[in-house]
């Protein structure tokens, strides 16, 4: 039996999934490593700065760095020094829009001389239906075997850290010796436990997310209706739903996009060899909102002669990442229509043609509320039309 300095290893540790993972074992006492090779990210975090929004995360931090349970490498040979290893590298959508496993192949083969018989392997994002079984064979032919487990998140990004700690983990394993080691890891920190197999925990992170896309399509589709009649979708929402518990869930539009929701329903399509088809129209919907909004936005004005400002370029409200964000495929349509589209964002750090909110307010002939962050609860927009397809600024589209 191997000796090991980390209790656990978190693997592409410094992102989104990885980090708040990390934290939280550090918090219970357990001597944890992350492993990453972005270098960057891994200095801004030794200073004790997280570098993403995420609710209480830096508290943690500077708690696990203090107590010095945490350790940061970008150093591939940590990972033989740690008995449990999580992979927070899933199954990106190619230009196709079918699962790409270069990335993960890519981590695997660089890892994959740190491997031994008395690690347990957690794989924690989501991947394509069957690559757990699929790893569990390659490591195979490669003369490695740990133990193998699927233990998806299903947090919310920016409220990871309370998520990891109060909803109930869905446990896989390879062998029933696989699914007890991951169990007996997540009943340390107290979690409820749900037990699948891989195949099963695998559609269940999918189902998800594609669930959550298709419930948003409903909504934009319901809105593009009401709109094109000349109705009020807040209006319909307000009266429908007024003391009428059924359709508590039916939520309001908006730009539904960001890293997850987009390319999970795209695997579970690639998987059902492209017939799953309410995907497929929840996909056409989402994204073509984008394009209903320009439609709407050319007929009311003449665009050539129009600045237009987008508020919010993140993918989501009061957070401060811009991946896959619908802002940019607005940005990106209306370039080649409006006179000039300029941006504001409260939180995005990571784009530099970003300007401050007043001069976009002040610049603009027609603003669009594209991510309803709270510093615009109370915009004041000088004048300015807006449209707000939220339903967040309660003054209508203008359309």
């Amino acid at each position: 039996m191997k000796d090991f300095i980390h209790d656990i290893c978190v693997v592409g540790g410094a992102g989104h999934i990885g980090l708040p993972f990390a934290l939280v074992f550090a918090e219970k006492g357990f001597n944890v490593a992350v492993y990453d090779i972005n270098q960057v990210a891994l200095d801004t975090i030794g200073k004790g700065i997280v570098p993403f929004m995420e609710d209480g995360a830096e508290l943690l931090l500077k708690k696990a760095l203090a107590a010095k349970n945490l350790t940061l490498s970008n150093d591939a040979q940590i990972v033989s020094q740690s008995k449990n290893i999580v992979i927070t590298i899933g199954t990106p959508v190619d230009e196709f829009l079918n699962p790409e496993f270069k990335i993960i192949t890519a981590t695997f083969e660089k890892i994959l001389p740190f491997l031994n018989e008395d690690q347990l392997l957690i794989l924690r994002s989501t991947v394509f239906p069957g690559t757990t079984d699929w790893l569990a064979q390659w490591l195979k032919s490669k003369g490695k075997m740990p133990l193998i487990s699927f233990c998806p998140e299903r947090v919310v990004q920016g409220k990871a850290i309370e998520e990891i700690l109060n909803l109930p983990q869905i446990v896989c394993g390879i062998t029933p010796e696989a699914e007890q080691a991951a169990s007996d890891l997540f009943n340390l920190i107290g979690v409820e436990i749900v037990r699948l197999t891989p195949l099963e925990g695998e559609f269940s992170k999918l189902f998800s997310n594609a669930y959550r896309y298709i419930t948003f399509a409903i909504a934009n589709q319901f809105y593009m209706i009401t709109t094109s009649a000349g109705v009020d979708y807040e209006r319909v929402m307000d009266g429908v739903k007024y003391h009428y518990p059924r359709l508590d869930g039916l939520v309001g539009a908006g730009f539904s996009a960001g890293p997850c929701l987009f390319k999970d329903t795209m695997q579970l399509n690639s998987f059902a060899k492209n017939e799953f088809f309410l995907g497929q129209a929840a996909m056409n919907v989402n994204e073509g909102l984008v394009l209903f909004v320009t439609d709407r936005l050319g007929v009311k004005y003449d665009l050539k002669n129009t600045t237009i400002g987008l508020l919010g370029m993140a993918f989501k409200p009061n957070n401060d990442d811009a991946r896959a964000s619908l802002s940019y495929k607005m940005k990106k349509v209306l370039t080649f229509k409006a006179k000039k589209v300029i941006t504001t964002d409260p939180y995005v750090t990571s784009d530099h043609d970003l300007m401050p909110l007043a001069e976009v307010v002040d610049q603009s002939d027609v603003l669009i509320l594209c991510v309803p962050h709270k510093q615009y609860e109370h915009l004041e927009t000088k004048g300015k039309p807006i449209v707000d397809i939220w339903g967040f600024l309660g003054n209508g589209t203008l359309f």
